[in-house]
């Protein structure tokens, strides 16, 4: 656990009645990005979160890594989080009253406007949109599921937000946690070397990326395609799209249907 820092310059102080971990030496600078996550392993983040560029983004305090361990809101003497489910069946379904705590905690030290979300494979499947949407905001405060999931009443109770990575399920929240905190916070002003590269990549358009080539020209009896070569920027451009529009069609015909219904 470290302590809160006091506010100093562009440094901030977010006071909270529960000690809560976070990322140590990295600043904590006014207006940053903050990613809040409520989850029984803390010690999992920040992972890949901080290598490369959303690593140094997070020393540079570009945002922040907030962890609340639900096991210290845990009852009683083993600080239990989960009990049976109601109704019978397997497994453990984690109790809304510590769910309560740790999320109030959460939101109180929450700055500006930040999404409450609980990580769901029944929930709206993430995309690029919703990733370029938590961007604009102050942050996000994502909730990690594990067992069974959470008691229905704390998703109704504060207006939770449910989000999926994809039609599979995983045995927590945390994989997919940081795969979203990543595709969001390298939409961040500051955090890609190349700001255009965030706008020629998949999705960016409607469309999946084209085709990438770089050195050698040749490599085992494959050549780079000639006009990327050509160095006619207009021809090159008009090339990428034709790609992207081909390899869209091919692979993905929803988001096909998706490009040419906003063309007409």
């Amino acid at each position: 656990m470290s302590k809160t820092p006091k506010s100093h310059g562009r440094l901030t102080a977010r006071p909270t009645l529960q000690p809560r971990e976070v990322i140590t030496d990295t600043p904590a600078l006014v207006g940053s990005w903050v990613a809040q996550i409520i989850t029984l392993f803390p010690q999992a983040f920040p992972g890949v979160l901080g290598e490369s560029l959303t690593g140094k983004a997070l020393q540079d305090g570009l945002w922040r890594l907030e962890t609340y361990n639900l096991r210290d809101y845990g009852i009683g003497k083993h600080r239990n989080v989960d009990d049976t489910p109601a109704g019978g069946g397997a497994g453990m379904v984690l109790r809304a009253d510590v769910l309560e705590n740790a999320i109030t905690d959460a939101r109180r030290a929450a700055k500006g406007a930040m999404p409450l979300v609980y990580l769901s494979p029944r929930g709206r499947r993430f995309d690029q949109a919703m990733a370029r949407d938590w961007a604009r905001h102050d942050g996000v405060t994502l909730l990690c599921g594990r067992f069974e999931g959470v008691d229905e009443r704390v998703l109704t109770h504060f207006g939770i937000q449910e989000v999926s990575l994809g039609d599979f399920v995983l045995t927590g929240g945390e994989i997919a946690a940081q795969a979203m905190i990543d595709a969001s916070v390298r939409l961040l002003p500051g955090v890609l070397g190349n700001a255009e590269s965030a706008v020629e990549e998949s999705f960016a358009t409607g469309l999946l990326e084209h085709p990438q080539y770089t050195k050698p020209a040749e490599w085992q009896g494959h050549a780079i395609p000639e006009v990327l070569l050509s160095g006619n920027h207009a021809k090159i451009a008009e090339w990428r799209k034709a790609q992207a529009e081909q390899i869209t069609k091919a692979r993905r015909p929803d988001l096909w249907e998706i490009y040419k219904s906003k063309e007409t």
